[in-house]
């Protein structure tokens, strides 16, 4: 009888769960799937999306601290407000812990040997942070949520992967070489470019004038046809770099 009555909510939970892991599994079987030199192996791969969905605890954490921090000192009409919130709080945050844990996770590991690589690996961590962070979303505010989401925030941390993994693998192919200031001036650029895309997507979002939402849907279109651009570019001209 218990059953009875518990398998309505089970079902719908798990239908809630779905909704928020299709869309990730689809865009990594698609960066995948375009690594055409040598693929990566499974189990390395399903510890990048791991290392990602620790990096959203990480991201949570931190947010939480710099936010109780900016209340306390920032009033919450100011302009500055927002720009702090968007950029440094939100996208330092998760940008950042997204970073840390890409380079603790692959940085000095033997499959690192392709100049693709990076991207893929960005991506990954990038999903799995968003898979994390979408199936709270869809647990709390429900199935509606995920069709937006699968449209706008998932596909939004996958860009913002593709840019840091571009930066990442070059950094990668110049400390390979050699060229250690290089290298550490692409890393900066692999936080940096996703953390000013990531918070001018959170800031376009939340426009509150008449054509705002008209804007971030072209904010959207164009970040993902540069992003769809990039990773075919990154596919074709892919290369050993070890």
């Amino acid at each position: 009888m218990f059953y009875y009555y518990l398998t309505p909510y089970l079902t719908y939970n798990v239908i809630l769960v779905l909704a928020a892991v299709i869309p990730a599994a689809y865009l990594l079987l698609k960066v995948y799937r375009m690594d055409r030199l040598e693929k990566e192996s499974g189990r390395f791969l399903w510890n990048l999306v791991k290392a990602g969905i620790l990096s959203s605890l990480i991201a949570l954490t931190s947010e939480r601290i710099l936010f109780s921090l900016l209340n306390s000192s920032v009033n919450s009409n100011a302009f500055g407000y927002r720009i702090l919130l968007y950029f440094v709080i939100v996208g330092l945050s998760e940008e950042g812990a997204k970073y840390f844990m890409l380079k603790k996770s692959s940085w000095n590991s033997a499959e690192f040997n392709c100049l693709y690589d990076g991207l893929v690996y960005a991506v990954f961590v990038s999903l799995g942070f968003a898979l994390w962070e979408n199936i709270s979303y869809v647990l709390h505010y429900g199935l509606a949520n995920a069709f937006v989401r699968a449209f706008t925030a998932i596909p939004g941390h996958a860009s913002f992967g593709v840019f840091m993994g571009v930066f990442y693998s070059a950094a990668r192919l110049y400390a390979n070489a050699g060229y250690a200031d290089k290298a550490k001036g692409l890393e900066v650029c692999a936080v940096l470019i996703p953390l000013l895309i990531h918070g001018l997507y959170d800031y376009i979002a939340t426009l509150k004038s008449e054509n705002g939402s008209l804007i971030f849907i072209a904010f959207i279109a164009v970040l993902f046809f540069a992003s769809n651009k990039v990773i075919s570019a990154a596919s074709k001209n892919d290369r050993y770099i070890a």
